[in-house]
């Protein structure tokens, strides 16, 4: 995670800590991992929200809502003021947070959309499909 996030930064974190805004030393009781990319649709960039976190204690309390406006901060910073648009998955059970997304920050789900991945297993495979020199 060090070597991934900091020494070589793929990605970015948001960290919120409990305790007064400001304050060193509190708790860490929510993250946002995201990271930058392009859109080919819009010919613009954008950012992806890979994960976003926050402890059951501390849910409901606004959090979620401030990684989201310090996104949209730092996607307009690093993109510009011309970034097109944030993406992120949700998992199809965790119908509060879909909720959120959809009334609160007014997200659309999209629904023609299929994910797909490969994983070490399937990457490795992937030298199979490489014509032999």
């Amino acid at each position: 995670l060090h070597k991934n996030l900091f020494e070589t930064p793929y990605a970015h974190a948001l960290i919120a800590f409990s305790g007064p805004a400001g304050v060193a030393g509190g708790e860490a009781i929510g993250f946002a991992i995201y990271f930058f990319n392009f859109s080919t649709w819009t010919g613009r960039p954008g950012l992806y929200l890979e994960d976003l976190y926050v402890k059951p204690e501390h849910r409901a309390k606004g959090i979620g809502k401030a990684f989201f406006v310090e996104l949209r901060k730092d996607a307009q910073a690093k993109a510009s003021n011309d970034c097109a648009r944030l993406d992120w998955s949700v998992l199809k059970w965790n119908k509060p947070s879909i909720e959120f997304y959809e009334k609160t920050l007014k997200a659309t789900m999209m629904s023609e959309w299929v994910g797909m991945r490969l994983e070490e297993d399937g990457i490795e495979n992937l030298k199979r499909l490489a014509p032999e020199s």
